[in-house]
């Protein structure tokens, strides 16, 4: 009996240690893993800066409007000004659809009902 409950026990120290050895190597991928993701968003995050500053370089206000007068013949672009638009009166709204009224008293009697006070 004693020679059965030996070998049970060292299979199981043996079966215990495997896993403890699996899970420390899935942890140690794990992190890993995590690491690589960390690097990469770093890396986005940059790509993403660089990109910001070339937007807001390449639409400069003076660089736009040479590109315009550049082009004029082509785009027939001309400069906005303050008396081209229109106030909010001036625009058309589509009239509200007509809602269906539905008769709220529907099989109630009202005349048994008291008036609010």
């Amino acid at each position: 009996m004693r020679t059965v409950l030996y070998i049970l026990t060292t299979f199981s120290v043996i079966g215990l240690a495997f896993w403890a050895y699996r899970e420390n190597y899935a942890t140690q991928q794990a992190l890993s893993d995590a690491d690589d993701l960390r690097y990469e968003i770093r890396e986005a995050y940059s790509r993403l800066a660089v990109l910001k500053a070339e937007w807001a370089y390449q639409n400069r206000p003076d660089r736009l409007r040479d590109l315009a007068e550049l082009n004029f013949d082509r785009l027939n672009l001309l400069p906005l000004h303050p008396d081209q638009f229109g106030s909010i009166d001036q625009v058309s709204y589509p009239p509200l659809p007509e809602l269906p009224l539905f008769e709220i008293t529907d099989g109630v009697d009202v005349s048994s009902m008291e008036a609010p006070e």
